[in-house]
């Protein structure tokens, strides 16, 4: 990618964040943006932009010089920059690759490395915060990049995001943010806990939401899955499911043996959202996991059976 010349944006994987996040590059960037997906009403969210769309991904490699990735997860990701139809298996090959994607830090430090013997740069630089906040533009991103590449893409990814944090090399935006989204998971199961007992004891949801919203209990959560979610007990498809937590989670875990770090809090959300997959909210947008603390049905229970 020529530092003095507009570059060829491409874009693989457009489906509920991707396509938000390829639209905003396509309605802001000066240049070319050329974008693929394998579901062809995918492309229909690019509607009124000037985004090309191609048949293969090694259409994108022949064309674009910085490569965006919206997919899945690890498995994905690998697939499309390392497989014999991907990103580097062509005699055209893009100069730089930015995962946008949630993976395992170990996958994003292994495609860097064999990206790098390939003649391409790589940068994990996973994404924060909602749909909304992806189809306004307003993300969060966390990168893990050298400072050169970091230079070179954070204005491009400042076309999706009103926050991007350099956290350190390859790998490193992985790693940070597993650590936001366990954080959220666990907020949430403890959030849950903790409204069911306020119940229970008397008090009203709306009011204990209130009344801790001023005070040190106060969080993002708080003020997002349990007024908005947790609250009227609505827990719409085609959000993030509890088997999405999952996944994340598992990383988590992943990371935390490869570190040594003993992580009981997320391994007991690990229980809360299986039991949530599993036991009728599978599908379902993950705060669901106070129905499963409601109903006495969770890990919590389980424990308590085992000492009877």
């Amino acid at each position: 990618m020529a530092t003095n010349a507009v570059p060829v944006i491409g874009f693989v994987g457009l489906g509920v964040m991707g396509g938000a996040m390829c639209r905003n590059m396509a309605l802001k960037h000066a240049g070319e943006v050329i974008a693929f997906d394998t579901n062809p009403k995918a492309f229909e969210v690019l509607d009124g932009t000037q985004a090309q769309r191609v048949g293969t991904v090694a259409e994108v490699a022949a064309r674009a010089d910085v490569v965006f990735l919206s997919l899945p997860g690890g498995p994905q990701v690998e697939a499309v920059c390392l497989g014999p139809e991907g990103l580097s298996g062509g005699a055209h090959k893009p100069s730089v690759i930015v995962d946008l994607s949630t993976t395992t830090v170990a996958s994003a430090r292994q495609v860097g490395a064999k990206l790098a013997t390939r003649g391409i740069a790589f940068a994990d630089a996973p994404v924060a915060r909602t749909r909304e906040a992806a189809q306004r533009g307003e993300l969060s991103i966390m990168v893990g990049a050298d400072a050169s590449l970091y230079g070179r893409i954070e204005p491009l990814l400042r076309y999706i995001a009103t926050d991007v944090t350099h956290c350190g090399d390859v790998g490193c935006g992985q790693v940070v943010k597993l650590i936001n989204n366990a954080l959220v998971f666990e907020n949430t199961v403890a959030l849950a806990e903790m409204m069911v007992l306020g119940e229970r004891a008397g008090v009203q949801s709306a009011v204990l939401l209130d009344a801790v919203s001023k005070g040190s209990g106060d969080s993002f959560v708080l003020r997002n899955h349990g007024r908005k979610a947790m609250l009227p007990r609505q827990f719409p498809e085609k959000s993030f499911p509890p088997e999405y937590a999952l996944k994340d989670i598992g990383y988590v875990l992943e990371l935390a043996t490869q570190t040594g770090v003993s992580a009981h809090v997320t391994e007991l959300a690990q229980r809360y959202y299986t039991a949530t997959a599993s036991k009728g909210w599978g599908g379902r947008y993950f705060p669901a996991v106070i129905e499963v603390i409601d109903r006495n049905i969770g890990p919590a229970q389980c424990a308590t059976d085992a000492k009877a």
